[in-house]
């Protein structure tokens, strides 16, 4: 959501810039108009769009390391509490943020839809308290003790104190804006302002239409009368203004000036529509960067791996954008790269060198177990798998983590350590787990190396018993994901 109204800000911000620089000043009101119209309607579905043929191809699957998992009576269960405890508070204080954000936005979109109630009722209140008459098919409401002039809707509203000329003026101006349905322009951003409230460019985006307006009602009354007679009609005193936001009021003093400057310009030539074409790169650049952003945090937290070695998932992360701006990888370095991802080591042979793991014909084996699953370490999932019970999560970093502390939390509790107890084993035991979670959020393709078979077989066993989860999601697709699974067994002697 923040990364929604990140690109919200940037586009609309971009949209007005071009207009500002390109468009504001040239006499294409018709143009400017719908430019601010459908600018505004794209800076809302533009961060929504992800077009396929812009995005770099992904693999199908995703391998992601998970923390390691400590299995023993004193450790596993203070391992235990300290991941509840952790999961408990991260819980507690991103849902208490994400509800006071909720509040505050309710309670602006309350404030606004008050406000924009409290104009409908003024103008309401002013059409029912006064004489109506009909012109040229529309209401014309006198207001009296008064000289404002505006329209709203079908209705003109017009102070008897005004004079029978700038009266005539007047009617001819407003009938422009009732005509071209003006006001269904500036209900638009009234109804954008209450979601947005808190979005100051969608106010100058409806100033913008005001001016625009007002300059092409003139264009219009200008084309029919003296334009000194007009011009003396909009300067003859200190008029009385409506501070109505959707309204379109004739006498405001901020825009008298310019109206008049609109009026005297010459009109833009037809070479600066070219200027309209600006929008094309512009819009092509935005479609380009949301297609192939990724929304969420881009270091390793994003991975799914939780490490206290920072120095050493930095590298890598490093080798990770390394080998993404490469590309294809060599049937070699895929293996390695794959064996490095998974942190296995066949046996307990120490390799002193990743050349001398892919040299030993003892590593072959399991290097094929991961091979045909054609997934890339590292890479960035949109959205990781969904693990019950953390539902209520919208960041993909707290997602992973409650995914990571509730796996734990599972296999400590589900793993039989009596398994054992006959077999001689003393110490830590080392097991080795990897899963994929498919596109449909069950657990498939489970494979365990132990040191023993009957460690083995139950650590298929847990991991097999999992629950079905939501899969993970990357570009609005349903994707598989590989973890690999660190366990350490502790036998007490």
């Amino acid at each position: 959501m923040v990364h929604y109204v990140f690109q919200l800000f940037t586009f609309q911000l971009l949209f007005l810039a071009v207009y500002d620089l390109f468009l504001k000043k040239e006499t294409f009101f018709q143009y400017n108009r719908v430019y601010l119209l459908c600018t505004s309607i794209l800076s809302i579905a533009l961060p929504l769009l992800k077009i396929g043929v812009l995005r770099q191809a992904i693999p199908q699957e995703y391998l992601v390391q998970l923390p390691l998992v400590f299995i023993g009576d004193t450790v596993a269960s203070e391992m235990l509490v300290g991941q509840q405890t952790i999961l408990s508070q991260e819980l507690f204080s991103m849902a208490t943020l994400l509800h006071s954000l909720q509040v505050v936005w309710f309670i602006g979109m309350g404030v606004t839809s008050i406000l924009l109630a409290y104009k409908g009722y003024t103008i309401w209140t002013l059409k029912r308290t006064s004489s109506i008459e009909k012109i040229e098919g529309v209401s014309l409401v006198v207001l009296p003790n008064t000289n404002i002039a505006f329209s709203f809707l079908k209705t003109m509203y017009l102070g008897e104190e005004l004079s029978e000329k700038q009266q005539t003026d007047i009617v001819l101006h407003e009938l422009v804006h009732i005509q071209q349905h003006h006001t269904f322009d500036l209900l638009f951003f009234e109804l954008f302002k209450i979601v947005c409230w808190f979005n100051p460019l969608v106010y100058i985006y409806q100033k913008r239409m005001e001016a625009l307006h007002e300059y092409i009602a003139d264009q219009s009354v200008a084309m029919r009368t003296q334009n000194l007679s007009y011009y003396q009609t909009l300067l003859a005193q200190v008029f009385q203004t409506e501070s109505i936001s959707f309204i379109n009021t004739f006498f405001n003093h901020s825009l008298i000036k310019k109206r008049i400057m609109m009026l005297q310009k010459s009109k833009s030539n037809r070479l600066s529509q070219l200027k309209y074409l600006v929008l094309v790169p512009l819009v092509f650049s935005m479609l380009v960067y949301t297609s192939c952003s990724n929304e969420g945090d881009q270091a390793a937290t994003e991975t799914g791996i939780l490490s206290s070695d920072t120095e050493v998932m930095n590298k890598i992360v490093e080798l990770s954008e390394a080998i993404m701006k490469k590309g294809t990888l060599t049937p070699e370095e895929e293996k390695a790269l794959k064996f490095l991802a998974t942190d296995a080591k066949p046996g307990d042979k120490v390799y002193q060198s990743v050349q001398e793991f892919l040299d030993d014909p003892d590593s072959i084996e399991y290097v094929t177990e991961v091979e045909h699953q054609d997934a890339v370490p590292f890479l960035i999932i949109e959205k990781a798998p969904i693990y019950p019970g953390c539902e209520g999560l919208s960041n993909n970093d707290a997602l992973k983590r409650c995914m990571s502390t509730a796996l734990s939390t599972r296999i400590i509790k589900e793993f039989d350590v009596s398994v054992a107890d006959n077999m001689g084993l003393k110490g830590v035991q080392q097991i080795y787990v990897q899963f994929k979670i498919d596109a449909n959020g069950n657990v498939q393709d489970v494979k365990s190396r132990a040191p023993n078979e009957v460690l083995k077989a139950e650590a298929l066993r847990v991991i097999n018993d999992l629950p079905q989860m939501i899969p993970g999601a990357h570009n609005g697709q349903a994707v598989a994901v590989l973890y690999s699974l660190p366990i350490k067994f502790e036998i007490n002697e």
